[in-house]
């Protein structure tokens, strides 16, 4: 079965005051789709995820960034979620071929007295698959590891922007996701 992939932080000097910020950070660094024709939806929740959207709207990423945070400082509250819903490119397997495809991913800020917030930002990737090599397919170790390299280079971009106490990268099943990578790689090597 398919865990969902993420990456966490919590940052040094998070505020309700300053948390826009950060999020503007990684969401201005974040590789938004070039191929994708829809729009991203973006939201924010009040208290917990039991709760109904305060604000759900739609916008054209990267060009509509500005906007997206206009909304989102006009609705500024220490108990709320901001999640943005997009896509980015990934290599994926399609039609018997390798290609750039566009793939779901949630980008989110959560504030310091949300109930449902562990992490100040997350970034949800989607399955787990689209990172492992996945036996059967040719070239699946080349094209894993190319998502695996888009993957790091994000991480590395969001450290050198955030000023990081901590961060993880981790699936919904709990496991350490870079001993299922090196699992994964030895098993298809």
């Amino acid at each position: 079965m398919a865990d969902q992939l993420y990456l966490s932080y919590w940052l040094h000097g998070f505020t309700p005051h300053n948390m826009l910020r950060h999020y503007e950070k990684m969401l201005r660094l974040f590789p938004f789709s070039r191929l994708v024709l829809g729009a991203a939806v973006f939201k924010i929740i009040p208290i917990a995820y039991s709760e109904p959207s305060r604000i759900e709207q739609s916008f054209s990423m990267p060009d509509a960034l500005d906007d997206l945070l206009a909304s989102s400082k006009e609705f500024l509250d220490a108990d709320s979620c901001y999640s943005l819903d997009a896509s980015w490119d990934l290599l994926q397997f399609e039609n018997a071929e390798w290609k750039l495809s566009p793939s779901r991913v949630s980008l989110s800020c959560f504030g310091p007295a949300f109930e449902d917030a562990e992490e100040h930002l997350r970034i949800e990737f989607g399955i787990e698959a689209l990172f492992l090599p996945q036996a059967g397919l040719p070239n699946n170790v080349k094209m894993a590891q190319a998502n695996i390299r888009s993957l790091l280079k994000l991480v590395h971009d969001l450290d050198d922007a955030l000023q990081v106490d901590s961060r993880r990268l981790w699936t919904e099943s709990g496991e350490n996701f870079s001993d299922r990578l090196q699992e994964a790689l030895l098993a298809a090597g």
